[in-house]
């Protein structure tokens, strides 16, 4: 198998399941995609969205990040508390400690404006993420 994607998610997962269609409709088995949710519905609703594999926590995310090429999520994963507390200072330092590629889609609960990014609709967003999962799989070849 290919590269191996984490989408990260919190809350009811609706953002990561967003991703891991477009990530399968654009790659099909080529790439593997572990759903890492902060609560059991996220994840649920990420695996039905055809990730390969989930687990569910703070340290399910903390151990399976150090295994994959790619993470994709929310912005918002890297900032402590945020997602209505689901997001541990152990999650957000970890995702903020990997070492590889990262890709992070400028949406925030709490609400956070990033200057410089420009407001666009979540899946022109998530195309963008998936050009650059086809450079990576290009290169990989």
């Amino acid at each position: 198998m290919g590269i191996k994607i984490a989408v990260i998610d919190s809350m009811g997962g609706s953002i990561g399941s967003q991703i891991i269609t477009q990530l399968r409709q654009n790659f099909g088995h080529k790439i593997e995609i572990i759903a890492l949710g902060t609560n059991a519905i996220a994840t649920s609703n990420m695996l039905k969205a055809k990730a390969n594999r989930g687990a569910t926590g703070e340290n399910a995310i903390k151990i399976t990040i150090e295994e994959m090429d790619l993470i994709f999520a929310p912005i918002s994963v890297l900032i402590p508390n945020s997602m209505m507390g689901e997001i541990t200072p152990a999650i957000a330092e970890s995702i903020r400690k990997f070492k590889k590629k990262r890709l992070f889609i400028p949406l925030c609960n709490p609400p956070l404006t990033i200057l410089g990014a420009e407001k666009k609709p979540l899946p022109r967003l998530i195309d963008e993420g998936i050009e650059i999962v086809k450079e990576m799989i290009k290169k990989n070849e």
